[in-house]
């Protein structure tokens, strides 16, 4: 990694006031959770995963629901920690530097950090709350699992009957537009712009770097891979999140 670039950016840090950042699945993959669409990513290995994130799927298929329940139960995000990257994005809140945090994550792990639930807008909804296709209510979802690990293997809801499922975005189902209202709000109110871990091709949260452009703030994207954005940042840095994060929002920050 470029130290003159490092160097930059972090001034960019320090220089700011109303940083928003941006986090996609790339900034938890060094907490043991595989992202989606990189060289190891869950749709890459196992295109059936794919399925399973099909809301028609789902709904539709008992063994889908089945198979989706299992793969929860065994998921990596149960354990993961947070791991420098995040804890970095919890300094600059506790700074007084950051304005909001916009996830495609569902693993909370920006929440087990330390940054706070109100400043975390969360895109893509939780894993870690379920939520009844039928009635509309929510919970933990540690509650359903027990009732998995228990011996029902398509829970449904104790209410009402419908179909449980992860209070998350799959595929095919509508994204929730005052989350997406309040995203595009927050990515023109800052002055530093941070896409972190995302691949940028996911729309409509991808345009929240032009909004963030638009509205004049600077752009540093923070990631892996290229993005179709990279043309448009003021600067790229391209490595592991959780190394490069701590380096240009390295203390003092103000």
């Amino acid at each position: 990694m470029d130290s003159k670039i490092i160097a930059e950016v972090g001034a960019w840090v320090r220089e700011a006031q109303r940083i928003v950042a941006l986090t996609g699945a790339g900034i938890s993959t060094d907490s043991g959770i595989p992202d989606f669409r990189g060289p190891q990513g869950v749709w890459t290995r196992n295109p059936l995963a794919e399925k399973m994130s099909n809301i028609h799927c789902y709904l539709a298929d008992a063994q889908v629901r089945k198979a989706s329940w299992q793969n929860r139960l065994g998921s990596p995000a149960w354990s993961a920690q947070p791991n420098p990257g995040h804890l970095s994005l919890v300094e600059l809140e506790r700074a007084g530097k950051l304005h909001a945090l916009i996830t495609q994550n569902i693993d909370e792990l920006h929440q087990i950090a330390g940054n706070s639930p109100g400043r975390v807008i969360e895109v893509h909804g939780s894993m870690r709350r379920f939520m009844c296709w039928g009635c509309g209510m929510r919970g933990p979802m540690q509650a359903v699992l027990e009732r998995v690990r228990a011996g029902e293997a398509d829970p449904h809801c104790r209410t009402c009957g419908g179909i449980l499922k992860s209070d998350t975005i799959s595929f095919g189902q509508q994204l929730v537009p005052e989350v997406i209202d309040r995203a595009m709000h927050a990515a023109g109110q800052g002055d530093l712009f941070l896409a972190v871990g995302s691949s940028l091709q996911v729309y409509p949260i991808a345009g929240t770097v032009e909004v963030a452009r638009a509205a004049g703030s600077r752009i540093v994207i923070v990631n892996a891979q290229p993005t179709p954005f990279d043309d448009l940042a003021d600067a790229v840095l391209p490595g592991s999140i959780s190394e490069v994060l701590p380096r240009i929002c390295a203390r003092p920050l103000c």
